[in-house]
This record gives structure tokens, C-alpha cells and sequence, in this order.
């Protein structure tokens, strides 16, 4: 045993020493791989090459910028997202996809895509998010795919998936949205789904879905939308469901029964014992037998007794294979950083172009986002040729020094963090003449890969000015770092939610006339953005939430995040958008086209309208049938109690009703709502 013991450990030792001195040939054999690799997938999902010409098999690193369109790589050279959606792909989703050891986003939503989805995809351990709405994909949903533990948006909806519904969704912990809608699955709504304890969203509409509603579902305690609309449900519907308000949606379900639901007839004798019991769950004594772990099988007695120490040796051996593959990948890691050489303890940062402001040596500090590693070969703000002299001008002129931004944040001070998402941080800041700043801190690999398409997104960004929008101060990019800074004015009054659902009625109630100045406000800021000057596009903000609404000093309506879509990844953007689907904010339209328009930021105007009117973050359907009726109750805060003018609040809620209508095209421009307005001052003048 000693003796292979020390074979092992020559082995491994001769192996490093292979490696260290150079790395160059593994990584250029690991490139190699991954572009093989996705090859395959690309012949795969376009056999016809007609969309990824980019993806050629002569490129020797498939992470270099724009080589291959659509994929993002980490620091290691791993490939970490695929966003390929809306590209008009009408191939197969191929087995080989599940080799991508290191993805987390796959996008191939809103293509043509036909075929079942490979079992293999359930070997991406890392995914989080898994789009594949909107194709022509067929067959059964993989029971695999509940094997996959990181994964938190299942997006299978408007597809011809057949079959049950797995059981095995229901080990997703981590799922938050899971979309089946229009397809045809039928069978049951499996108990498990109501365990997932992060669960917000859950669409199974129309669908061929029959049985019980499982009274665990409204267990799911952090669940705000069920859909089961078209569907083939009977039986009682879970009193506990009652919560979820507007909601929950059962329509057309003609043998669902109840107590306490508009439209559901009280249950009879007969329909509270239902002939299909929830499957798996309560009522049923069917046992989950596929679902029980191998590991469940345990041996007799004898076994545990058998050759102890033979068991020791082998666990030895395990023991020295760990720590010389910990070894191993430690020296890896630390070669590859003295190759990337990212710099010593401090790097040179370029400086804002000041008179009295020379280039210094900038300290760096503990990234305020996820620690990693860039090439030096990042550089958006290096000149560009084929730019204007007027471009590269104004980008100076706005450019601050790494060192300023440290300063003012005390080097990024959790005490001065004001909040954090997937992609950026935001910290409050002092700059050197005393101004308040809020710095937002985007990591590279949330940026566009296109160094180009990042400079013309900054240029956007600088070129932004008008009254009802944050105003940039400047920025900062740094190669060291891999990150780009963003400052703005710092806004003391917070966001529109500090506003909405008001416990305390004491200083945060608005009143009604500051209500109305904030939306026309908004407008204003949105009409600058749809533009109507000569020589300026139309730009769509896309994101346009309560949360994006700032409140100045004064109480002036500040619209942030403005073309930020513009220096971020597409999957990046997706992803922002997750809340503003969750809560009501994103167009219908855009689940079918995918596309983001003038009037799709007018339909999240609408709904902020109703939110200013009713002082509540949840627009229900109350709210619109109140606006509609010009029943006032239904609509207006109630802590404004008379305090509001009645012909101003009905002409409000009919604008909000016009601006989220079902159909884009009965929805008014700003231009016409800016003039709405206007005549609502005049009326009362």
C-alpha cells in the first residue's frame, strides 16, 4: 500500500512539473476544445449558417471580442453565457450544449428553434437561468432538468411540450419563475412545485392540465402569481390561495369550487373528494418511488464490517488525491495570474482632463463586486480611430481618476453601500469639492463585449440632459480593476417606493398636488427621451419602474438607469428585467415579440400613474375598473381621504388606462399625454 501510495504521489508531483514551467500549450488545447465544442452546438442550432457566421472554426480563442456572437466568458476561459435569443435560429437544441461545464445563462428565447430538449442540459450545474420560450420545441420536459441546483428562471412557455409535468421540478430550491404557459401538458399539478420556498411566479395556463389544485401550493410562502387559467382543474380550490389576491388567475376552469372566490361556486359533497387526488400529495398514497435516492438502499450490517482497514487504505488514497488536485489547481491559478500580469500593488489610471489634475499612481483596493481577474486587454476608453475628435473630446471631458472614486467612497466602505445587485453596486460618495455623488460600480463582464459599442453607449450616456433625468457627473473605467464606474448626483429623497405603501402617515404620504407634478414630471422625462428634436433618435428607457423614479430635494422626479441598457451584455439585461416582469411593469406584447418599444415604456408609465394614484406598488383589477368607473375609492390613496382634486384624478386614470392597454397600438405617444397634461393645468387655471 505504501508503495502505490508513492507511485500516486510521484506521479501527481511529475505532472506539475510539467505544467508550471508552461501553461500556454493546456490552454491553447483547452481553446481548441471549446471551440470544437461550439462548433457542434452552432451546427446544431443553425445548419443552414445563416445567422452565426461569426462562429468559425479557425478562431484560436473563442473568448476574444466579437469572435463568437452571442457567448461571454469568465477570467478562466470558460464559457459562461449563450445569448442567442431573437436571432431567427431553426435548428435543434444539440446534446453537446450540456458539455459547457461552466454555463450560467442560456438564452435561445424568441427562435425557430424545433426538436425536444436534450437530457444532457440537466448537466449544466451551474445554470441559473434557462430560456427557451417562444420556439417550436416539441416532446416531453426532462425529469432531468430537476437535477440542476442552481438554476433560478425556468422559461419554457409557448412551445408543444406534451406530458406530465415532472415531479422532480419540485428539488429546484433555488427556481424563483417557472413558466410553462401555452403548451400541452396535461396530467396533474405536481404537490412538489408548492416546496419551493423561493417560488414568486408559476404559470401553467393553457394548458390540458387536469385535477385537484394542491393545497401545498399555497404553502409556497414567497409565491405572488399563479396562473392556471385554460386549463381542466376541479375539485376545491386551497382556501390559503386567497392571498395571493388579483394574483391568482383560474379562470376557465369550469369544475374548480370554493369559498371566498369571485366567479367559484360553493364545493359540494362530490367535488371535495375529487377522483384524481394531487399527485403525490395529500390524498394520495402513491409513493415517489423514482424520487427516492439510491443511497436509500442501505446494505446489511455485513457490509459496513468488511475490511475495515482495506476501507482506510483506499480512503487514505482519496485523501492524497485531494490534496495534490487542490495543489494542483493552485499553482495553475497562480501561474495564470503572473500571465495575465494585471499589475502590481498599484496601477496607472487615466485622469479626468483637468488643468490641475495630473496622472497619478492609483492604490488599488478590494473590488466592491465579486473579486476576479482581467486581461490588460480591456480598454474602452483608448482611442479610437475610426471615432470623431468631437467623440473622444467629450469622453475625456467626462472622465474622472480611479483615485477620485476611491476617495469619495472611502474605498468602497460597506458603511457608504446603498444597495447591490447581480451586476453592479451602488455607493454614496464626497467628491473633493464637496458634492454628493452615487457611484455604480459595473463589473466587465457585465459590460458589452464590443469595446466599441461600449465607447458609442457612453457617448449616449454623456449626451443626456434634461430636468427630469439623473445627471451623469462622469465616469470611470479601469483595466486593472475590469470595472467602469458610474457617477451621478446623489438624490436625498430616495425612490418612488419610499412612497408607495405607506405605514406611517407622518412625512412620506404625498400629497395630491405633489402626485401630479411627479408625473408630469415622468412625462416630461420620457418625451426628451422618445425625442422630438431634429438630428436626436428615439431612445426606449426599457426599464421604467418606481424604483427608477428618484426624488430630488425638491421632489422633482429624476428618471435613472436611462440608456444603461446600452453599455450592459444582453443577457445582463434580460436579467434586470425580472423584477419589472414580476411586478407588472413589462408590455404584454413583449412576451410574443421580444422586442422593446416607444409604447412598451409608455405601458410602464401607465402603470406608475396608477401606483402614484393609489399610493400602492400593486396595480390590481380593482384599481382599472375604478379608473374606468371614476369610482374614486377604488383608485385614489385612501390617506388623501377629500384631499384631491376629482376632475384631475379621473382624467389621470383614464391616461393610465390608455397607456396600458392589451394592444400597443391604442396606446397614446408621450407627445399626446405631455399635451393631457398640460390642459389639466389649464383647466384649472
Amino acid at each position: 500500500m505504501a508503495a502505490f501510495i508513492s507511485l500516486i504521489f510521484l506521479f501527481f508531483s511529475t505532472l506539475l512539473l510539467l505544467l508550471c514551467p508552461d501553461l500556454s500549450l493546456s490552454e491553447t488545447s483547452n481553446n481548441a476544445s471549446t471551440v470544437s465544442l461550439l462548433m457542434a452546438i452552432k451546427a446544431s442550432l443553425d445548419p443552414g449558417n445563416l445567422v452565426l457566421s461569426s462562429w468559425s472554426p479557425n478562431v484560436t480563442d473563442p473568448c476574444s471580442v466579437s469572435s463568437f456572437e452571442g457567448i461571454a466568458c469568465n477570467d478562466l476561459g470558460q464559457v459562461v453565457n449563450i445569448s442567442l435569443q431573437g436571432k431567427g435560429l431553426y435548428g435543434k437544441i444539440p446534446p453537446e450544449i450540456g458539455q459547457l461545464n461552466g454555463l450560467s445563462g442560456l438564452y435561445l428565447h424568441f427562435n425557430n428553434l424545433h426538436g425536444v430538449i436534450p437530457k444532457e442540459i440537466a448537466s449544466l450545474t451551474q445554470l441559473s437561468d434557462l430560456y427557451l420560450n417562444m420556439n417550436d420545441l416539441s416532446g416531453f420536459i426532462p425529469s432531468e432538468i430537476g437535477n440542476m441546483p442552481n438554476l433560478q428562471v425556468l422559461q419554457l412557455c409557448y412551445n408543444r411540450f406534451e406530458g406530465c409535468i415532472p415531479n422532480k421540478l419540485g428539488s429546484l430550491k433555488n427556481l424563483t419563475v417557472l413558466a410553462l404557459q401555452s403548451n400541452q401538458l396535461t396530467g396533474a399539478i405536481p404537490a412538489s412545485l408548492g416546496g419551493l420556498t423561493l417560488l414568486t411566479r408559476l404559470d401553467l395556463s393553457f394548458n390540458r392540465l387536469f385535477g385537484s389544485i394542491p393545497v401545498k401550493l399555497s404553502e409556497a410562502s414567497k409565491l405572488e402569481v399563479l396562473d392556471l387559467r385554460n386549463n381542466t382543474l376541479s375539485g376545491n380550490v386551497p382556501l390559503g390561495l386567497k392571498r395571493l389576491n388579483e394574483g391568482f388567475r383560474y379562470e376557465n376552469n369550469p369544475g374548480l369550487c370554493g369559498t371566498g372566490f369571485p366567479s367559484l361556486a360553493l364545493c359540494s359533497d362530490s367535488s371535495l373528494n375529487p377522483t384524481k387526488p394531487e399527485p403525490f400529495g395529500q390524498g394520495s398514497n402513491r409513493l415517489p418511488t423514482k424520487d427516492i435516492p439510491e443511497s436509500a438502499n442501505i446494505p446489511h450490517q455485513l457490509n459496513q464490517n468488511r475490511k475495515p482497514q482495506a476501507a482506510a487504505a483506499v480512503v487514505g488514497v482519496i485523501g492524497l488525491f485531494v490534496i495534490l488536485a487542490v495543489a494542483g489547481l493552485f499553482t495553475f491559478s497562480w501561474y495564470r495570474r503572473r500571465k495575465q500580469q494585471i499589475g502590481s500593488t498599484v496601477d496607472i489610471s487615466e485622469s479626468r482632463v483637468s488643468t490641475d489634475q495630473p496622472k497619478v499612481l492609483c492604490r488599488r483596493s478590494t473590488s466592491p463586486l465579486i473579486s476576479l481577474e482581467y486581461s490588460n486587454g480591456w480598454d474602452p476608453l483608448a482611442k479610437d480611430q475610426s471615432g470623431s475628435a468631437l467623440s473622444q473630446e467629450v469622453l475625456e471631458s467626462f472622465m474622472f481618476n480611479l483615485d477620485e472614486v476611491e476617495s469619495a467612497t472611502q474605498y468602497f466602505s460597506e458603511t457608504n453601500l446603498l444597495g447591490k445587485s447581480s451586476f453592479s453596486a451602488v455607493y454614496k460618495g464626497t467628491l473633493r469639492d464637496g458634492s454628493a455623488v452615487a457611484v455604480k460600480c459595473i463589473s466587465k463582464t457585465s459590460c458589452k463585449s464590443d469595446e466599441a459599442e461600449f465607447r458609442k453607449g457612453l457617448t449616449l450616456l454623456t449626451s443626456l440632459k434634461h430636468e427630469n433625468l439623473l445627471r451623469l457627473r462622469g465616469f470611470c473605467c479601469s483595466k486593472g480593476r475590469g470595472e467602469c464606474f458610474l457617477i451621478y448626483d446623489f438624490v436625498s429623497n430616495g425612490n418612488l417606493l419610499r412612497y408607495l405603501d405607506v405605514k406611517d402617515e407622518k412625512g412620506k404620504v404625498l400629497d395630491w398636488s405633489t402626485r401630479t407634478a411627479i408625473i408630469k414630471g415622468i412625462a416630461r422625462g420620457i418625451k426628451y427621451l422618445h425625442g422630438n428634436k431634429r438630428n436626436k433618435p428615439a431612445l426606449v428607457h426599457r426599464n421604467i419602474s418606481a424604483d427608477k423614479v428618484l426624488i430630488d430635494h425638491l421632489y422633482k422626479p429624476l428618471l435613472s438607469d436611462s440608456g444603461l441598457h446600452k453599455l450592459l451584455a444582453d443577457d445582463i439585461v434580460f436579467s434586470t428585467l425580472k423584477g419589472s416582469a414580476a411586478n407588472g411593469y413589462l408590455a404584454p406584447e413583449y412576451a410574443i415579440t421580444g422586442r422593446f418599444t416607444e409604447k412598451s415604456d409608455m405601458y410602464a408609465f401607465g402603470v406608475i400613474i396608477l401606483q402614484i394614484l393609489s399610493g400602492s406598488c400593486v396595480v390590481t383589477q380593482s384599481n382599472h375598473q375604478g379608473a374606468e368607473l371614476c369610482r374614486f375609492e377604488d383608485f385614489v390613496d385612501a390617506k388623501l381621504g377629500k384631499d384631491f382634486v376629482e376632475s384631475e384624478a379621473a382624467k389621470l386614470g383614464k391616461i393610465a388606462l390608455l397607456c396600458t392597454h392589451d394592444s400597443p397600438s391604442r396606446r397614446p405617444a408621450i407627445d399626446v399625454v405631455i399635451q393631457e397634461l398640460d390642459d389639466l393645468t389649464n383647466e384649472l387655471l
